[in-house]
């Protein structure tokens, strides 16, 4: 019954060594900029038609320049996801040096890009969380779309967008000619209500706020848009013959599609997963696989394969495992989302070339930040969650969805939409990505000005919640890790003190471990705990004391020191507990900042020193009966 075979033993890695790589990286980043140098500008490499390694080549130089421009990034403060749009705008054949010219290539970047995020979206988009939503959630969540789609309707129509008869047309809008389709108002109207769920996950995560009340908010309202983005895309292949039995047949084939998939995972995934959960190479390729297969059929069914993909998450999105396979795919997924930035800022077109539509862009993208506030600030004050929570819930979603440009993409190979307002929608989602970064870096410094405006519009300050009250605030002992000390110590609680039980939650990935504790009503998050982002996932930010009992001997991708660095950085307010298997090691992790360092060989020997005394005196027997009947009363999960 015991899982020492899914450890292995890791070398610690000491501070020097850290630091030392700090003086190598200006050498890497010459290194990466001499090969970038001989590499990049060479037409055999990056021209269209180049030969058979052309996307190859375009991968490689999308990425050194990532690299390189990240860097830089990294070096003056500035958001990556910035600097990867402008990697692509220096390297893409409309503005920058054409050294990736081949569209074909900037398609296939983009095309995998968009198909991993969404099945990303998808395992994400927990809809038993969302059945489970309080009221604010539920009612924000569905009438900003609507609300954010009247105003756009409204507001379009009044600058002169239309339902065209014919495609494509000509028209000016303010001034500006607009070359566009016979959809473009629905069009716009729909893409500038969603919001951007890859930009507001990764920033409110770097900044700690995604188990706030205001994060909470923002995440459970961008569920409800991506809902909302399903039906869109449900909708869009019958745009071009609006017949009611068309536009069903469709639907029938989305919810087959969903039924199908939901199946397979109940009854395949779900044994395939938990049979190779402790083959972390084998959990990638399995999701990969499953990801790619359900998006071919849906191609295969005439739905899109970003539809597809993002069923394929939702499938797998109740499974145990599924932060673990969050942990697993989220590296690979990050390859992909820099590709797809960079291929982004590839086909962004010169703003020179029509400063009349880039100064229309400005105006839409002011709308759309406008219209964030009004749909979303008024109808949570109303639901009693103060100015501050309202104010940085719209703040939080003040730009475009990388969802609406599939949306669009979709809808430019439709022809439902001209090229000025596939263009539009991407000066749109530059303008406010890069807008809203700021903005939510600095959230709360805007919110403080915003409130005073909003006090003097008549909107009071009421008794908010407490910004650190979280979703299982009651949760404030951590375990990190479930072996042979956590399962004794486990079924000591249980005979002492059961009711400190409802105070623990557990991060591990043994499927043994999972069901044991879930059955004893301990609350457990499946993953592994050496990855950042699933220590966030379980909330250690509110824990008070967080605990490691198993010895670098027997961890794999971490040690103790790591868990005390990240636990620092999430948590600085936590009392911290580890365990070490020598002297040495034990005044390190003191010297790391641990409040505690447990020895299990020390307490062994303590143990082993009462034993032999009680041998001694020829106590064998009644101390033997005590061991036995000490053993019968406890019911370990690790037998």
């Amino acid at each position: 019954m015991g899982c020492k075979h899914r450890y292995r033993k890791v070398a610690p890695v000491r501070p020097e060594e850290a630091s030392g790589s700090r003086g190598r990286r200006p050498l890497l980043g010459m290194g990466l900029l001499l090969v970038f140098c001989l590499l990049g500008p060479d037409p055999a490499w990056a021209a269209e038609g180049g030969g058979q390694h052309t996307l190859l080549a375009s991968i490689s130089i999308s990425i050194l320049v990532a690299t390189i421009v990240g860097v830089l990034a990294i070096l003056l403060k500035q958001p990556l996801i910035l600097a990867y749009i402008v990697g692509g705008v220096i390297i893409g054949p409309q503005i920058g040096f054409s050294w990736v010219e081949n569209k074909a290539d900037i398609d296939t970047i983009a095309e995998i890009g968009l198909i991993l995020l969404l099945f990303m979206i998808g395992l994400e988009l927990n809809l038993k969380k969302v059945r489970e939503s309080g009221k604010s959630l539920i009612i924000s969540g569905t009438s900003q779309f609507i609300m954010c789609a009247a105003m756009g309707l409204g507001f379009f129509f009044l600058l002169g967008f239309t339902i065209q008869a014919t495609c494509p047309c000509e028209y000016y809008i303010l001034g500006v000619k607009v070359v566009g389709g016979r959809y473009d108002l629905l069009y716009l109207a729909a893409c500038l209500a969603i919001s951007s769920t890859t930009i507001v996950v990764k920033l409110l995560y770097e900044k700690f706020e995604l188990g706030t009340l205001a994060g909470r908010l923002t995440l459970g309202i961008l569920i409800f848009q991506d809902l909302w983005a399903i039906v869109l895309l449900g909708l869009q292949p019958n745009l071009a013959d609006p017949q009611v039995l068309v536009i069903l047949w469709s639907f029938a084939k989305g919810a087959f599609l969903v039924v199908i998939s939901l199946l397979m995972s109940k009854y395949g995934l779900g044994y395939l997963f938990k049979r190779i959960a402790k083959l972390p190479e084998l959990v990638l390729v399995a999701s990969l696989g499953w990801c790619f297969l359900v998006a071919g059929a849906a191609d295969r069914l005439g739905l899109s394969m970003e539809m597809g993909a993002l069923i394929a998450g939702v499938a797998i999105s109740t499974f145990p495992y599924n932060l673990d396979i969050i942990g697993k795919i989220i590296n690979i997924r990050d390859f992909f989302i820099t590709l797809f930035f960079v291929a982004l800022g590839m086909v962004i077109p010169n703003p020179l070339n029509n400063l009349g539509l880039m100064a229309l862009a400005l105006l839409l993208a002011v709308f759309l930040m406008s219209t964030r506030f009004l749909s979303i600030f008024p109808v949570l004050y109303w639901l009693g969650n103060g100015n501050r929570v309202s104010l940085l819930t719209s703040i939080n979603l003040s730009q475009l969805s990388e969802f609406s440009l599939v949306i669009a993409v979709i809808g430019t190979r439709s022809g439902h939409i001209g090229p000025d307002i596939m263009t539009l929608i991407i000066f749109v989602f530059v303008v406010t990505s890069i807008a809203s970064t700021y903005m939510i870096k600095y959230s709360h410094g805007l919110q403080q000005v915003l409130g005073k405006v909003v006090e003097r519009l008549g909107f009071r300050p009421i008794r908010e919640q407490v910004e650190d009250d979280r979703l299982d605030e009651s949760r404030d002992v951590a375990l990190l890790g479930f072996f042979r000390v956590a399962s004794s110590w486990l079924a000591e609680i249980e005979t002492v003190k059961p009711e400190m039980k409802s105070r623990l939650v557990v991060v591990d990935f043994n499927p043994v471990v999972y069901s044991g504790l879930v059955s004893r009503h301990v609350k457990v998050v499946y993953g592994d705990i050496s990855n950042m982002q699933t220590l966030h996932h379980a909330g250690l930010e509110h824990a008070k004391v967080i605990i490691s009992t198993i010895t670098d001997d027997i961890l794999v991708g971490t040690d103790n020191r790591k868990l005390i660095s990240q636990i620092k950085v999430l948590n600085p307010q936590a009392k911290i507990v580890v365990t070490a298997e020598s002297l040495s090691r034990t005044l390190e992790l003191y010297e790391a900042g641990a409040d505690y360092v447990l020895r299990p060989n020390e307490a062994a020997a303590v143990q082993l020193f009462s034993v032999v005394e009680h041998l001694l005196r020829g106590e064998e027997q009644g101390l033997k009966e005590a061991a036995l009947t000490n053993l019968s009363r406890r019911e370990e999960i690790l037998k």
